[in-house]
C-alpha cells in the first residue's frame, strides 16, 4: 500500500491528486473511466490503461488537482 493515500504508482508512472486544488470538473472520470473510477476504492486504477494515455488525460485536468511523474520528472 501507498504511503500517500493520494498516489498511484506503476513502474512507469506516478500519478498524484490533491483533492484540495480538486473543481469536481469530472474531466478524468468521463475521459478515461477505466481509469479513474468514480465509486471504486482505490480510485485510480493504472493498470486499466498505457501509461501515454494516463498521461495525457492527466494533461487535461482544468484544476491541475491531478499531477503526472515519470523517473522523478514531471510530465503533466
Amino acid at each position: 500500500m501507498n504511503a500517500n493515500p493520494n498516489e498511484f504508482s506503476n513502474e512507469e508512472i506516478t500519478v498524484t491528486f490533491n483533492p484540495r486544488k480538486c473543481i469536481n470538473a469530472e474531466k478524468c472520470a468521463k475521459g478515461l473511466p477505466s481509469v479513474f473510477r468514480q465509486a471504486v476504492i482505490p480510485w485510480v486504477k493504472l493498470d486499466a490503461a498505457s501509461s501515454e494515455e494516463i498521461i495525457n488525460q492527466v494533461r487535461k485536468c482544468p484544476s491541475g488537482a491531478l499531477q503526472c511523474y515519470r523517473k522523478s520528472q514531471e510530465v503533466a
